[in-house]
């Protein structure tokens, strides 16, 4: 009954096994891979506009008036020295923290060669980093 067992199962077991790909010069040999492919991924963002410049949305929220369309100057005076100053291109992220929340202003050019101006805000918890309600930190941090 054992040996009719394991013949039955044998089929199954050796669906289970993998082969060893072949390159064109013979079988893979250990310490000799075979080369990755590399495949291109097609973007999901569409094609810029002649000229290359997508111009940013603006975040349009109650409460953050005073902080869209601000410069990094404006936003430096309401708010003091940010803890982070990132520049990535033509982008801006501003980072002011404080013990109620950490707010991130992102400042883009609204045309080519403009300065940055912010045009979105993201605010959360200093404690735990759940998100909050940014014009409650906008107030909260502000000078």
């Amino acid at each position: 009954m054992r040996k009719i067992l394991a013949l039955a199962l044998l089929p199954m077991v050796a669906a289970c096994a993998t082969t060893v790909p072949q390159s064109s010069q013979g079988a893979v040999q250990p310490g000799n891979p075979t080369p990755r492919v590399s495949v291109p991924v097609p973007s999901t963002r569409p094609a810029p506009p002649t000229g290359g410049f997508i111009a940013p949305r603006v975040m349009d929220i109650p409460g953050l008036e005073g902080v869209i369309g601000q410069t990094a100057a404006g936003l430096t005076s309401r708010f003091g020295a940010p803890r982070l100053d990132v520049i990535e291109g033509d982008a801006r992220k501003l980072q002011f923290a404080g013990e109620p929340c950490v707010l991130d202003i992102y400042l883009y050019p609204l045309r080519p060669g403009a300065e940055p101006t912010a045009t979105y805000v993201d605010a959360r918890r200093t404690s735990d980093a759940l998100d909050v309600d940014r014009a409650a930190c906008v107030r909260a941090l502000g000078r």
